[in-house]
């Protein structure tokens, strides 16, 4: 079986799920490629942000002040964040459509079984068929982008931690 005949046979559902494939492989790229850029200059932003966070505050003690620090430090993580949610919403619902799909195949064999009965198998294996498709490309598109969300939000757990690290010598004036 071609690969286009696989998809068509998952109807619908396939499309959307390779959509959303393509949706979410192309952000997980994406905040790789982010996420690398920014560990390479990870100590210039904390500079910067040290740098930011005492030209407006004048002060040179932040550290009395760590809410502050802290509240700048998320609010940079968070601009890092971009495109997580779609990849946690994309991994979340891969399977549940795929689901879906089990559904409506298995309910398009029992149709094919009460209006024909079981003289023709190969009507019947037409929506095991759809069900099982819809299956496995909706595990096929939640298992990586699943991993990839888990990889990236220790990432930016890490980043985080390490701007911490980073940034509190800098505003004792070490």
């Amino acid at each position: 079986m071609r690969l286009i005949d696989f998809i068509n046979a998952g109807g619908a559902i396939t499309w959307v799920l390779i959509a959303l494939n393509i949706i979410g492989l192309s952000l997980i790229l994406w905040r790789l490629f982010i996420f690398r850029d920014f560990k390479k200059r990870i100590a210039e932003e904390s500079k910067h942000l040290a740098r930011n966070l005492t030209d407006q505050y004048k002060t040179s003690n932040l550290l009395s002040h760590l809410d502050l620090v802290k509240d700048a430090i998320t609010q940079r993580v968070h601009e890092l964040e971009f495109g997580m949610n779609t990849i946690k919403i994309i991994a979340t619902t891969a399977p549940l459509m795929g689901l879906l799909g089990t559904v409506i195949g298995i309910y398009q064999a029992f149709q094919v079984i009460s209006a024909k009965g079981l003289n023709d198998p190969g009507e019947f294996a037409g929506g095991i068929s759809y069900a099982l498709i819809t299956t496995i490309v909706g595990l096929i598109v939640a298992i990586p982008h699943f991993i990839a969300h888990n990889y990236l939000s220790g990432e930016l757990d890490s980043m985080e931690i390490q701007m911490e690290k980073n940034i509190g010598p800098m505003l004792k004036g070490e």
